[in-house]
């Protein structure tokens, strides 16, 4: 019986996001449908309703709605601009210096914001038309711009993390923050050194030489806006805060520097809130839905079956992790980041835990593979709103994005296969 259910829980799950159902529904609709069959219609129907309430009472989750706020502050708080200054400053003469600039740009205000769409549309939307004007291919730009905004999915503060540790149960967000670190930033290099590349051969120009006082007036400007991250990440690793407290804070202290900045309205400030809510209410309903899966999976054995079937394929752990990649890989082309990891975290958990994978590091894995399908075809938003705000088509930009994708792979092996990439940063700061 438990085996029908779970081939019709799998059936129907995938059949509703075959005929474009929205993912949420799809979870909730598959799962409601087999607890019919497990449980009579009374008991079905509550215990639904029930793990769909009790899923989301969780005091950690609160951090996901300030985050999101914090981040529209900023993305219409005139912080961009100066990040982009910044990154200029950094990128100095190499050439294609103002790819490099797009490069360093999105990692910052990606950390900041916790978006890859924000940064995409944001450092994109200011870098593109100057790259423009400079001579660089409108399909090259995009390629740099899209394949560099998920880092800031990984460098924090950031939601995923946060939701992978109220998934994964319980696991510390001040340890996945510092972990996601280093392989934040590895994939910010491996794109500047494709583009470093790509901009030698093709003779891009570089960036005009600054003076000592424009740099410093650059730097002065710019550090209200990365105090952010330390104010953030020193407080909650430091024990001051929690990671909740510390988006409250976050939001604070946007709405402060974009006052200070003289760029905020606070006719602005209904609309923030209610984009603030829409995805918001996203995000939750997935989480709630996501729990009566769980409860579905766990009845009809889904995850242990899975498990049992990896391991007997093989023993070899560095086997296991690289067919968990090329699955995460495939399921990030087509599936959202957020349901993803409220899926798949309970499947593949127990499998790297039962040879002694360290969760925090599995974390990292799990969130660098889910990112890399934010850039990918066919539903990737990172890779449509670099298009659109570089005004070229998407079949225009696949090809330049190949090499990048190469690179970003290899750097995923690298996080997969040497943990300390991942755990050196939490533990020396022993968490």
């Amino acid at each position: 019986m438990t085996l029908t259910a779970g081939i019709l829980l799998l059936s129907i799950f995938f059949i509703l996001l075959f005929i474009g159902v929205p993912i949420a529904i799809s979870i909730a609709g598959a799962s409601i449908a087999t607890m019919l069959i497990l449980f009579p219609f009374d008991v079905a129907v509550f215990t639904s309703a029930q793990k769909m309430v009790t899923g989301l009472d969780s005091f950690a989750l609160l951090a996901i709605p300030f985050f999101i706020l914090s981040g529209i502050i900023m993305n219409n708080g005139g912080i961009a601009l100066r990040l982009i200054n910044v990154a200029k400053l950094l990128s100095g003469r190499l050439p294609g210096s103002l790819a490099h600039t797009n490069v360093m740009g999105n990692m910052l205000f990606g950390s900041i914001s916790g978006s890859s769409v924000a940064a995409a549309a944001a450092i994109g939307g200011v870098m593109s038309p100057i790259q423009k004007k400079e001579g660089y291919d409108q399909s090259f730009s995009a390629a740099v711009n899209i394949a560099s905004a998920p880092t800031g999915l990984l460098i924090p503060p950031s939601g995923l993390l946060i939701i992978y540790s109220l998934v994964s149960g319980g696991t510390s967000v001040a340890a996945l923050f510092m972990a996601g670190y280093i392989p934040g930033i590895l994939w910010g290099i491996a794109t500047m050194f494709v583009a470093y590349v790509i901009a030698k051969k093709k003779n891009y120009s570089v960036s005009q030489r600054i003076t000592v006082k424009e740099g410093l007036k650059v730097i002065w400007e710019a550090i209200p806006s990365l105090m952010l991250i330390v104010v953030v990440l020193g407080g909650i690793i430091a024990g001051i805060f929690t990671a909740t407290e510390g988006a409250a804070i976050a939001v604070a202290y946007s709405l402060l520097l974009s006052m200070v900045y003289r760029t905020f309205k606070w006719k602005q400030l209904p609309k923030m809130l209610l984009e603030t809510v829409e995805m918001t209410a996203v995000i939750m309903l997935l989480i709630g839905t996501s729990t009566i899966l769980s409860l579905v999976m766990s009845f009809t054995g889904i995850p242990e079956a899975i498990s049992q079937g990896l391991l007997g394929l093989t023993d070899n752990p560095i086997i296991i992790l690289l067919i968990m990649n090329v699955i995460l890989l495939i399921i990030g082309t087509f599936m959202d980041i957020t349901p993803a990891v409220l899926i798949f975290t309970p499947i593949f958990l127990p499998i790297v835990s039962s040879f002694g994978m360290d969760p925090v590091h599995f974390g990292i894995m799990m969130a660098f593979n889910l990112c890399i399908g934010n850039i990918t075809p066919p539903v990737g938003s990172a890779l449509f709103v670099g298009a659109s705000v570089a005004k070229v088509k998407i079949e225009q930009v696949v090809k330049p994005l190949l090499p990048f994708y190469a690179v970003i792979i290899l750097v995923l092996m690298i996080v997969t296969f040497i943990p300390q990439v991942s755990l050196a940063l939490p533990k020396l700061f022993g968490l």
